[in-house]
């Protein structure tokens, strides 16, 4: 993730916000430039300088951010549509007139649009799908809820091009103890979304391209049924050696599951590795004999074509996040160990990425 200051004050800025803290100015992020910009400043502004007034004048609100506020990001003045590249996305959002709803959906969207974010980083194609037969939707839905009475408990997942997550994600005492029920040791809603959004991009880049066979290689037979593949994985576990092909047990299930788990791996590393090289991070730790965590993040990379790389900083880099973590009494940030063969999955993904990348 970037770093973003206000026009105005120079305030740093988080990438939800929609008011510079310090100064007042109302903000909006431009998918154009990739900035989240000030979009208008209050009467007795104290500024050090002020946005140009075309610039400005050359978007509007997302309806959603004008109408609800769960959403900071802009749309150009001479669009017809309403909603912004983010919002467009969506099919069905939760019921409003249900207490608490509007917060949850709030959260999700947050974290949807650090999704969107990276794919935008990574020029993959993002297009709704009510608009492009091979586009991409999101149906946030809650169980039990009246507008469809004929679910029962909604599952989290994907559907050509159609991701579904219930919106208990959202809460934070649900998701805990979900998380404790399926004796996971990583579960947010950002990792949802990049989980979800490995299935629909093995769609668009792998299904029907000439990378089907170098991933059928890597990852397993996909044509192998994949609902007795869930069945056997939740009654007998995962394999014993599972830590060693793949990132996660719940990977070993399926090789669309690996894919997909991969996948969302992929997007932890490139988003927290440009907000430690947006931050300056270096690791350079103050002990003898360990100088494979000497690094330091002087590039962009989404910028960089070789994933091994990535793979020089990430371990560092994760190493001294989880440190971090434990010093603040928490578990680790990231917790997971990349295996030789799991690490030859990532760049796979990463030159499947590269070359499927959208010119603008």
């Amino acid at each position: 993730m970037k770093l973003f200051t206000c026009d105005c004050c120079g305030n740093l800025l988080y990438f939800e916000n929609t008011t510079c803290v310090r100064c007042g100015a109302q903000l909006g992020f431009l998918t154009d430039a990739m900035h989240l910009s000030v979009i208008s400043v209050p009467d007795d502004h104290d500024c050090d300088r002020l946005p140009d007034p075309g610039r400005q004048s050359a978007f509007r609100k997302c309806a959603n951010y004008a109408e609800y506020n769960v959403c900071n990001w802009m749309v150009p003045a001479e669009s017809e549509e309403s909603l912004c590249v983010a919002c467009r996305l969506n099919r069905t959002i939760p019921n409003l007139e249900t207490e608490n709803n509007l917060t949850l959906w709030h959260r999700l969207e947050i974290e949807k649009r650090r999704l969107v974010f990276s794919l935008l980083r990574l020029r993959l194609p993002v297009e709704p799908l009510s608009s492009h037969a091979d586009g991409l939707g999101f149906d946030f839905l809650a169980d039990a809820d009246p507008a469809f009475s004929d679910r029962g408990r909604v599952i989290t997942g994907h559907d050509e091009g159609l991701i579904t997550i219930n919106i208990a994600e959202a809460d934070p005492v649900a998701r805990e103890q979900m998380q404790a029920a399926m004796d996971e040791h990583y579960r947010t809603i950002l990792g949802h979304f990049r989980h979800e959004s490995g299935h629909y991009y093995w769609n668009r880049l792998i299904r029907d391209t000439e990378w089907l066979g170098p991933c059928r290689e890597l990852f397993g037979d996909d044509t192998q049924d994949y609902s007795q593949a869930l069945e056997r994985h939740y009654q007998d576990g995962p394999p014993p050696d599972w830590q060693e092909r793949f990132v996660s047990a719940y990977a070993a299930s399926h090789p669309w599951e690996d894919w997909a788990e991969t996948w969302a791996h992929y997007l932890h590393i490139m988003d927290t590795l440009e907000t430690a090289h947006q931050f300056g991070i270096q690791v350079d730790p103050m002990v003898k004999g360990n100088e494979e965590l000497d690094v330091s993040l002087d590039f962009d990379p989404y910028q960089q074509d070789r994933f091994e790389v990535l793979t020089e900083h990430w371990l560092p880099v994760s190493f001294a996040l989880n440190s971090l973590n434990r010093s603040m009494g928490h578990d680790h940030a990231y917790p997971f160990v990349l295996s030789p063969l799991v690490l030859k999955k990532l760049d796979f993904i990463h030159r499947v990425v590269r070359a499927g990348q959208v010119t603008k």
